[in-house]
């Protein structure tokens, strides 16, 4: 693949992007490698994520994705809904590892997915909808350990929350009002635990998310440890590409592996109710299952490459390290 090749197809995606996410089914639109009877052709394509295969005789025209666009030939896939990822293990003390569930008090359970840094000061790194209940959380609020759902209490408080970035709808449901949720979404429209002070946003979006990330401030430094369970501490930053081979430790799955499949996907995920679009992302193949959410995601030599947040049975979403961490105002803790 020539850098040529790769920006006329960057190109084709940022032109045809929202066209293609106004038809029927369609959830998202990415680069990738065609992929014909199950093996990769290794062609750069625009892949485009439809909720479900039809036949095209069942589809209007405006709804037919057309086989080539801007000179690059496209591929539907079928990923099924993507949903945020967040349900329903052990409590792990004295020390709490990455890769374990923890959850916003309010929730049901996610994933601990790394440690990171803001100057001298750790901080747990998962997703807005693990620690900041999708924009509802209070700075302060009590992070738990185990999560919720897999019987954590009040007993089983291990940080409070910190910093979200905030959760962009495009509109300000009444349920997700934490902080100043900005414009529209490009005119697309498909305290028994905490503080009363309300966080600030650390980054204003204009419509569109690049990221669903939060942090939540150990109660002790020694209460939790960057060693990922069955992985490790991370060896540094990386950048994922199209076929790089991933990893991940996660609260319901375990540790899985999986293949990148698309990068720079613009894709709409359902926040059980609200949706709210995303632009930027990785994908990889079906590696993770809800209350997997917040999990690091590494390369094959230990490199943080992304923060899970979403996915279905078909697919798994990324959001990629470097925007998280700048988001963030953190870097990685080593």
């Amino acid at each position: 693949m020539t850098t040529e090749l790769l920006a006329q197809a960057k190109r084709a995606k940022e032109t045809y992007v929202y066209e293609l996410l106004g038809k029927r089914n369609v959830v998202g639109v990415g680069l990738g490698y065609k992929v014909s009877h199950g093996v990769s052709t290794g062609e750069l394509s625009l892949v485009v994520s439809v909720t479900r295969k039809v036949d095209p005789s069942a589809l209007a025209a405006e709804d037919l994705v057309p086989r080539e666009l801007a000179g690059i030939k496209t591929d539907v896939v079928e990923t099924g809904v993507l949903r945020a990822f967040q349900g329903p293990r052990d409590r792990w003390r004295p020390v709490v590892p990455p890769g374990v569930t923890v959850g916003h008090y309010h929730i049901t359970a996610g994933t601990f997915g790394c440690l990171v840094r803001r100057g001298e000061e750790c901080f747990i790194l998962s997703n807005n909808h693990v620690l900041c209940d999708c924009n509802r959380g209070q700075e302060g609020d009590a992070i738990l350990q185990p999560g919720p759902a897999d019987g954590g209490t009040s007993d089983d408080r291990i940080a409070t929350l910190a910093d979200c970035v905030p959760l962009d709808f495009g509109t300000a449901p009444p349920e997700c009002s934490i902080a100043e949720l900005s414009a529209n979404l490009l005119n697309y429209v498909a305290g028994a635990f905490g503080s009363r002070h309300r966080l600030q946003p650390v980054k204003q979006t204009e419509g569109i998310n690049r990221v669903d990330a939060a942090l939540a401030r150990p109660l002790s430094p020694d209460l939790v440890s960057n060693e990922i369970l069955y992985i490790g501490a991370p060896t540094g930053v990386g950048t994922a590409m199209l076929g790089t081979e991933v990893q991940k430790t996660g609260r319901t799955t375990g540790h899985t592996q999986g293949t990148i499949t698309q990068i720079d996907a613009t894709l709409r995920i359902d926040y059980n109710g609200p949706t709210a679009l995303f632009t930027g992302q990785l994908v990889a193949g079906p590696m993770s299952q809800p209350g997997d959410s917040g999990s690091a995601v590494l390369d094959m030599e230990g490199r943080v490459v992304g923060l899970l947040f979403a996915g279905s049975d078909a697919a798994t979403i990324i959001n990629p390290i470097d925007e998280v961490l700048s988001a963030l105002n953190v870097e990685l803790a080593l």
